[in-house]
């Protein structure tokens, strides 16, 4: 197998600060063109960005300008801006580039899949962060990790071509058992936790303690694992009472993407959570209040803005 030797960024929000970082340090500069239109990278130029209080020194490349294939290529956009961000790199995947997606929920993989081919797709769910963007800032502590995967009786070669790239960097990972449960589980959590923050319009410090937004987070995220049973996904209390756990140990100040969302009065991806919650609920005839509820606040929310 080729060895990565070059991985791209697309999209610079706070994960993509972050691992755009993270590759920059280990690959040297010129490895990791942080990609976009002509339009955004000079935006980028002209802003910079600083992570954790260091300004980043980043390899802004309009896409459109470069003609050789990445070895590595990450998506980090909002899921509204996930099929720009395809036609914008689509050239930059050739035979051997690996494609992972750090979005949230579940539908990311399928997509990219449909545009490059699922073989060239390692499935991933980024966990266990803190990271918080304001401006052109972005400050993450703990970095959190990737659980990465493929689909159950798939071939794995692709999976063993990117863990060696991430062992040879230090890069934090996991690769659990079955990952599409996994990120069933991860929806969970953000299901539950992102949208209570938003509603609530509160950091992790009221999900942490008794009261209505942390009651409404875990009657979310069961209302998900019911959900997951009905589609052969095994989640269970165990599941949320794991993700609680991790929640009640991130900094009471740290914001989920949603909470930041609103902050900035941007839309939010709250039809990847309780949208597609909703939606799935409704074909095996399930009821979700708490997801009606808070599906019907967000839109509320930002028909406001």
């Amino acid at each position: 197998m080729k060895p990565i030797q070059t991985a791209g960024v697309i999209g610079l929000g706070s994960l993509g600060v972050l691992y755009a970082t993270l590759f920059t340090r280990a690959l040297g500069k010129e490895q990791v063109p942080v990609l976009a239109d002509g339009a955004r990278i000079a935006r980028y130029r002209k802003q910079g960005f600083w992570y954790n209080d260091a300004p980043c020194d980043f390899n802004y490349t309009d896409a459109a300008a470069r003609t050789e294939p990445v070895d590595l290529l990450l998506f980090a956009v909002k899921f509204g801006g996930l099929q720009n961000a395809i036609e914008t790199c689509r050239h930059l995947v050739g035979p051997d580039t690996l494609v992972i997606s750090v979005l949230n929920g579940i539908s990311s993989e399928e997509i990219l899949g449909d545009a490059f081919g699922p073989e060239h797709v390692v499935w991933c769910v980024a966990e266990r962060m803190a990271a918080k963007k304001e401006g052109n800032r972005v400050v993450c502590d703990p970095i959190g990790e990737l659980a990465v995967g493929v689909p159950a009786g798939e071939d794995t070669s692709r999976l063993q071509r990117l863990t060696a790239f991430f062992d040879s960097i230090s890069f934090p990972y996991v690769v659990p058992a079955d990952i599409r449960t996994h990120m069933w589980s991860k929806l969970l959590c953000n299901t539950g936790c992102n949208q209570a923050a938003l509603v609530f319009q509160c950091d992790y410090g009221p999900l942490q303690v008794p009261g209505k937004p942390r009651d409404t987070m875990i009657g979310a995220m069961r209302e998900v694992a019911a959900v997951a049973n009905a589609e052969g996904v095994p989640l269970s209390e165990k599941d949320v009472a794991a993700w609680v756990d991790i929640i009640d140990h991130l900094p009471s100040n740290g914001e989920t993407s949603m909470r930041q969302d609103g902050k900035n009065h941007r839309k939010s991806e709250v039809e990847l959570f309780a949208g597609i919650i909703r939606r799935l609920a409704a074909k095996h005839g399930i009821s979700v209040p708490v997801n009606d509820w808070l599906y019907q606040q967000i839109q509320e929310m930002e028909r406001n803005y």
